[in-house]
């Protein structure tokens, strides 16, 4: 086995973990893990890659993302509100002791997150994931 491989195969497998231990944690970003596992095991191994796309977990989280290059509504309301509390709360507590240069980093990351999901990943519809199956 090359070692491109089995790079490619350690990480996958480490981003697998990160992002299913973030489904129940939601500290992690699950779906950012979970490409990045996708992408390595596409290189790596057709059985891995094989295995990967026939969990739950990549059905759940990814399959809409990858194949129609969008989310689900609830999809997206889920991981902003998450993203809007956790950095909510970051940003409270440090703004509390007069820390602000990463009140504003948070800030910046937040205004991201919310231009990319709002303007950037195509709101899909469930009748057309529905259709699809």
């Amino acid at each position: 086995m090359r070692v491109k491989k089995i790079i490619f195969i350690v990480i996958g497998c480490i981003c697998l973990a990160l992002g299913t231990v973030g489904v129940v944690l939601p500290i992690l970003p699950t779906t950012p893990f979970y490409l990045v596992s996708a992408y390595c095991f596409a290189r790596s191994s057709d059985r891995l890659n094989n295995w990967f796309k026939g969990t739950k977990l990549y059905k759940k989280h990814l399959e809409s993302f990858v194949e129609k290059r969008g989310m689900l509504v609830s999809t997206k309301a889920s991981i902003l509100t998450t993203v809007t509390i956790l950095m909510g709360l970051g940003f409270f507590f440090m703004s509390r002791k007069g820390i602000w240069i990463p009140c504003i980093i948070l800030a910046v990351v937040w205004t991201a997150h919310m231009i990319y999901f709002l303007f950037f990943v195509k709101t899909i519809k469930r009748e057309a994931v529905a259709e699809d199956e």
